[in-house]
């Protein structure tokens, strides 16, 4: 509590650790909140978690709350899962899948995500998950990140088809990407003008917290 305390006052690093997968990993107090931060940026809770509750609001917390089925690629420490469950109360399903079974470990630790009894984690590569999985989903949140770094394979018409094609009807994809300069952002341009047809409707949410812009995608077949 006392460390909770004097966070306002400066951060305080509780955890420091390394993963193969995820480089520095810390667990720090900051302003009462307990986060997770990589090498450069918010990894879980704090901003990370504001910018997807913005994409969540977006949808509405009623309509998420009767969903039965959620897919999470890229869970981290699960601050967005936190806010499904805790928050907005989904009982639905949820699927959780992250490539580094290190930060699942520091997630159950700190924020016991291994507590949530209508969770389901696999530790596996999310395009390897997508491309196997025949299961449907009413909403897919995308948010996968190699520290300030986004994988190619998010932004290919094949990946991005074939995860639309887990949605079920009136299904949502929310896609939280991050913008550094200016080829990212006609990165960010493309993929909306590409993916915009009358199977879909999409939106963005541009410039949370600076450098993120949420997509939201729904599916109207």
């Amino acid at each position: 509590m006392l460390k909770k305390i004097f966070s306002y006052l400066t951060p305080i690093t509780i955890y420091k650790s390394k993963s193969s997968i995820s480089k520095s990993i810390e667990v720090t107090w900051i302003n009462g909140e307990l986060v997770i931060d990589s090498e450069n940026t918010n990894y879980s809770y704090g901003s990370l978690q504001r910018i997807l509750r913005i994409g969540l609001l977006k949808i509405g917390f009623n309509t998420i709350q009767t969903m039965e089925d959620v897919l999470v690629l890229g869970v981290a420490g699960g601050s967005v899962i936190k806010t499904l469950v805790d928050e907005i109360k989904c009982q639905g399903k949820i699927i959780g899948v992250e490539i580094d079974p290190y930060i699942v470990e520091i997630a159950n630790s700190y924020f016991q995500l291994n507590e949530i009894p209508n969770l389901e984690i696999h530790i596996q590569d999310a395009f390897e998950f997508v491309l196997r999985n025949k299961e449907s989903y009413n909403l897919i949140i995308i948010d996968v990140f190699e520290d300030l770094q986004m994988p190619t394979f998010l932004f290919e018409s094949f990946f991005i088809n074939h995860t639309a094609s887990l949605l079920k009807k009136n299904g949502f994809i929310l896609f939280n990407t991050m913008i550094l300069n200016e080829a990212e952002n006609i990165r960010n341009k493309n993929f909306i003008e590409n993916f915009n047809n009358s199977n879909f409707k999409i939106n963005s949410i541009p410039r949370i917290e600076r450098h993120n812009e949420l997509i939201l995608i729904q599916k109207l077949i």
